[in-house]
């Protein structure tokens, strides 16, 4: 849409939406929608359903306040209104304790609030356009969370993150309020992470993030949690979006399913430029990595009935590298080597939501989703001949449902709890070459299935509008041994004067041990389950917050915390340093038993600008301590306790053209943290065995040179009649430091060789939206 005036076009957009109670997601009717910095002022009021549309909004960045008596004033502050798309928003707001006749509530503008309301202590809401903006980002939701404080990178060439010195297993992935797999390409069972995210940005909306004591209705979670919340796609008319870049080609569409229905559809479909690149015979060189992902959410209404929605997301990807047959070139043993791996990861859910009276609303949720992965190492030998090292083979398959009820009494006081049964079926295989056997031996094998069950119960009760209490517990049960654990949670929020409040929450937290491992066997064992038993990995949360709003726009936040862990497995047979709390995957063969212990601790301080005059900024520091205690009882770093960890992220937006249509973008993001611990290589025994041996006694002594980092995005957005077109470039790893990611010994030199991360990777892409 666009309007036309002398020689000057200017362009305008549709903003429409939904006004709804925070808790209960009740339409508010008769609620005012302003623009604050139109002139003449422009606004609107809700209809019965609480919808609004307001025409005719130049593009750029508005400021929207949205008022209801009753409810506190909100104001959604440099909302971003392109040319391309309508701009579709569905507001909840929160009911005031008093009426606004007998005092006068400050309108909110913490854009960082998390969207649960029972989440008191670390807990932020991400907007879409930061995962889309933060430079190195790329769209996933993960890689933007480095740039917050507590979060670092596992491996930058991954999107692994370690929070407070936790193992990256820790993480939950949950989506329209249930667990769903980890939605990575490229990753191994038990991760929480992989090379490339099979989610779309297209399809999320704001979503929470967590990094400790969060709320009673998260379980099955050590360290943070990804909430993840998917938009509807827009029920007055059809759009459409294509990107092509270095990653992949990326198509989507969303609309209505028809004229009279308020239903609608949004699906994304992307395939990767390397995968089309090698299909038509161009040789890339190295591992041949390819992938493609779909993921949809479409909105069904029914009236009375309540509504209904069925979303899912699917993803394949697989990575070959087959060895040169010509041993002259070959400089290191892994070049003889054919590595085949493949993953395939999927999941489709359905929700229905309902108020059943004026105070109660009730969400259920029914999800299918599996798993696969498959991996083959070979080794060329005389004649290059290839002979079988090691295939794993996992596949798992799980169905969930959920329910949930919200019952609010009164403004001052919610209730919410749930229920959600799970049933994991499961097929497992790992087989590996024994070196002194030369033999090929199963060491995990199994054909099963299990059940998990979850219930918890919170409440949050607000005292004054200063002061906010949640309360809760947790169940978690996993029916494979019969292990349970209760676990319960808590709050309290105190804006003791304007702008500055107070936080002390508080959370006893578990996680089920990776499947393989509840199966590992040794050969010693006769093909016997080590681990069946395996209890829960355990750990208590304890955080103190402070906030302080300098002004609409400035915040400073600091946050201390202790976690100490328990239950962790480590092993059984012997005194050595081993806990699975150093894994990546959660993994091992190893017979564990839960008698291990750790710590961490920190401080985390922020200072962020939300955009004002075309700036924003993310400056984040943590001091930390992440410690553990394995079967040899002596107390060790963890092989992520880097120390510290300080990251910017900012960036400027440069107006062009008439009304500042156009924008220049450049984001910059700078990451400086301290080194993972290693252990020593045991030099003389590596060669004896022509393979990487570790100096057990001296596990994670260690230290890695510190990480340093700059990735740089810059972006040109044009508006033009009816659409919307961005140019961008990634620069990742932009001066390409070669940050170290470990050491092994190379059998066919002899020598001890270090393994680098991330190298300079640019990424290009050019998107349409229309």
């Amino acid at each position: 849409m666009f309007t036309h005036n002398g020689q000057a076009q200017m362009y305008t957009q549709t903003i429409r939406g939904t006004v709804v109670d925070q808790s209960l997601q009740t339409a508010l009717p008769g609620a005012t929608v302003v623009i604050l910095d139109s002139s003449p002022l422009k606004g609107t009021t809700t209809e019965a359903d609480g919808s609004f549309r307001m025409t005719q909004i130049p593009v750029g960045r508005h400021s929207i306040k949205i008022t209801n008596l009753g409810y506190k004033e909100l104001i959604l502050s440099n909302i971003l209104v392109d040319a391309g798309k309508e701009l579709v928003l569905n507001v909840a707001l929160e009911e005031a304790i008093v009426t606004v006749n007998e005092v006068t509530v400050r309108p909110q503008i913490e854009k960082d609030k998390p969207l649960n309301e029972m989440a008191g202590v670390s807990a932020r809401t991400f907007s879409v356009e930061e995962t889309q903006k933060f430079a190195a980002a790329v769209n996933d939701p993960a890689r933007m969370a480095t740039a917050y404080a507590g979060v670092v990178s596992a491996d930058d060439g991954n999107n692994l993150i370690v929070i407070r010195g936790n193992s990256p297993t820790g993480l939950l992935w949950r989506m329209e309020g249930v667990e769903i797999p980890n939605p990575n390409h490229f990753a191994n069972m038990g991760s929480a992470g992989g090379g490339i995210s099979i989610l779309s940005a297209q399809l999320l909306t704001n979503s929470d993030f967590m990094t400790g004591a969060f709320p009673a209705e998260y379980g099955n979670a050590l360290s943070g949690v990804f909430d993840l919340r998917l938009r509807k796609g827009n029920n007055a008319r059809r759009e459409h979006t294509v990107q092509v870049g270095v990653l992949g080609i990326d198509v989507a569409s969303e609309g209505p399913f028809s004229k009279n229905y308020k239903g609608s559809y949004l699906f994304n479909y992307r395939y990767s430029t390397l995968g089309l690149l090698s299909k038509i015979g161009v040789n890339i060189g190295g591992a041949t990595n390819v992938f493609q992902d779909l993921s949809f959410n479409m909105y069904l209404p029914a009236g009375k009935a309540g509504n209904f929605t069925v979303f899912g997301f699917g993803g394949l990807s697989n990575s070959d590298a087959d060895a040169k047959k010509d041993s002259t070139k070959w400089e290191s043993e892994y070049e003889r080597h054919n590595d085949h791996f493949f993953a395939k990861t999927g999941a489709v859910g359905a929700t229905h939501s309902i108020n059943l009276s004026k105070k109660a609303f009730l969400k259920t949720v029914a999800l299918f989703s599996g798993y696969q992965s498959g991996y083959e190492n070979e080794s060329l030998e005389f004649g290059y001949v290839p002979l079988l090292q090691m295939r794993e083979s996992y596949s798992v398959r799980k169905q969930i449902a959920s329910s949930t009820l919200t019952y609010k009494f009164n403004p001052r006081l919610t209730l919410r709890a749930g229920l959600t049964g799970s049933i994991l079926g499961f097929n497992l295989e790992r087989k590996e070459r024994l070196e002194e056997q030369n033999e090929l031996r199963t060491q995990i094998q199994t054909n099963d299935q299990t059940a998990t069950v979850q219930a918890y119960g919170q409440w949050n009760y607000r005292m004054t509008e200063k002061l906010t209490f949640n309360a809760g517990l947790h169940y978690l049960r996993l029916l494979l041994n019969n292990t349970d654990a209760v676990e319960p949670r808590g709050s309290v929020r105190w804006a003791f004067v304007p702008g500055h409040s107070v936080s002390l929450g508080y959370g006893l937290h578990s996680q089920i041990q990776n499947l393989a491992t509840y199966f590992a066997t040794q050969p010693s064992e006769n093909g016997a389950a080590t681990n069946r038993n395996l209890g829960f990995t355990r750990s208590h949360h304890l955080v103190l917050a402070y906030d302080w709003l300098l002004n609409d726009h400035l915040r400073v936040k600091a946050e201390t915390y202790y976690q100490s862990l328990f239950n962790i497995p480590i092993s059984a047979d012997k005194k050595d340093a081993f806990a699975l709390v150093n894994s990546i995957d959660g993994l091992t063969v190893d017979r564990l038993v839960n008698k291990g212990v750790g710590k961490n601790y920190g401080l985390e301080l922020t200072l962020e600008q939300f955009l004002h005059n075309n700036v924003y900024f993310l400056l984040s520091s943590s001091l930390y301590d992440s410690r553990y205690r394995g079967s040899d009882g002596i107390w060790r770093d963890t092989r992520f306790n880097g120390k510290y960890a300080f990251s910017f992220q900012g960036g400027k937006e440069f107006l062009l053209g008439e009304s500042g249509r156009n924008v220049i973008g450049l984001n910059l993001k700078l990451t400086y943290y301290g080194g993972y611990r290693t252990t020593p290589i045991d030099v003389a025994e590596s060669i004896r065995k022509q393979e990487t041996v570790y100096v057990d006694s001296q596990s994670y002594t260690q230290k890695l040179p510190h990480y340093f980092r700059t990735d740089v995005r810059l972006s040109w957005k044009r508006n033009r009649p009816h659409s919307t077109r961005t140019l961008s470039l990634d620069l990742q790893n932009a001066t390409n430091r070669q940050n170290i990611f470990g050491q092994y010994f190379e059998p066919r030199t002899g020598l001890i060789k270090t393994s680098y991360m991330t190298p300079l990777i640019p990424v290009l892409s050019y998107r349409v939206a229309f």
